[in-house]
């Protein structure tokens, strides 16, 4: 679990291609000063374990549906990347629950330049649409941000962020240019919410959503349970 503030900017400095899978190492001195083997990094967004490590850099394997799901499909050594530790239990939450679960990609279609800040423009997938609300926090590669705005529907959905000259210095998107990818992670609230209206369940008035879901869920259960004694 992290929290999306960035602690270090990294450096790709090898990339290992298996067929379905690679394995690549990072230089970051701060995050490995107190990490250990099967530890877990956030890399620009992505969470890894991990796997070997020296006094200033760590390897992980990067599975094949994590290089589908993110920019880490293409990565090359000399990538600039976030790198955050894991949060510790009893840590302030200076930003929101970010799991390293990557949702997928978005694209920077547009930069718009403030007097102390930058806005970033980027074009949402029609998955990823229904999941990005003005005011919601959004990870984009690992940092936590606040969506300013959001527009477009389905088919041509897009957000923008409002970058502070911090965020600017401290993470990489102060160097994004219109076309870059970045990874994505929408809040799991979002995500859980989509999840329960797929499935049909709504709230009655004086319930909340998880006496719902249980009301819903129970006869199913009851019902697969006659089954299985049957």
């Amino acid at each position: 679990m992290f929290t999306g503030i960035i602690e270090q900017i990294g450096e790709i400095t090898a990339v290992e291609r298996g067929e379905d899978a690679a394995r690549i190492t990072v230089r970051g001195p701060l995050v490995v000063a107190d990490a250990s083997h099967g530890d877990s990094i956030s890399v620009s967004g992505v969470c890894l374990t991990i796997v070997e490590q020296t006094s200033d850099s760590f390897t992980a394997d990067v599975m094949a549906q994590t290089l589908a799901m993110s920019t880490l499909d293409g990565v090359q050594s000399g990538r600039l990347v976030n790198l955050e530790r894991a949060a510790q239990v009893g840590d302030r939450l200076g930003g929101h629950i970010v799991q390293g679960h990557i949702d997928g990609t978005a694209r920077l279609t547009a930069v718009t330049e403030g007097s102390a800040w930058r806005v970033l423009r980027f074009a949402l997938s029609a998955e990823l649409a229904p999941l990005v609300a003005r005011k919601g926090s959004i990870a984009v590669d690992g940092v936590s941000l606040t969506v300013s705005e959001v527009g477009g529907g389905l088919h041509d959905g897009w957000f923008e962020v409002s970058l502070i000259p911090e965020t600017l210095v401290a993470t990489t998107l102060g160097a994004r240019e219109v076309g870059d990818l970045v990874n994505i992670e929408t809040d799991i609230l979002a995500r859980h919410v989509e999840r329960m209206l797929s499935l049909g369940i709504r709230s009655e008035p004086g319930q909340t959503a998880a006496q719902t879901a249980a009301h819903t869920l129970a006869p199913n259960a009851a019902t697969e349970s006659a089954r299985s004694k049957s």
